[in-house]
């Protein structure tokens, strides 16, 4: 649990890279994957399929916001 969380708050560092919706869709998708196999692990889902909606989610909210500078 301990690498897991670690490994969400270096995927949270990396949040605001990304000038392009491309590479926003791919930093989004793994900061969702990340935080979503947190909660799926903490609920009954599980953390592959929990990793899989928040993967999803973030990477179309990535895809769809615009960088701020």
């Amino acid at each position: 649990m301990h690498k897991l969380v670690v490994a969400v708050v270096a995927l949270l560092a990396l949040s605001a890279c990304g000038r392009d919706p491309g590479t926003r869709a791919l930093t989004g998708g793994a900061i969702g994957a990340g935080a979503g196999a947190v909660v799926g692990s903490a609920t009954g889902i599980g953390p592959i399929g929990g990793a899989v909606v928040g993967g999803v989610g973030g990477a179309a909210i990535g895809a769809a916001t615009t960088p701020r500078y």
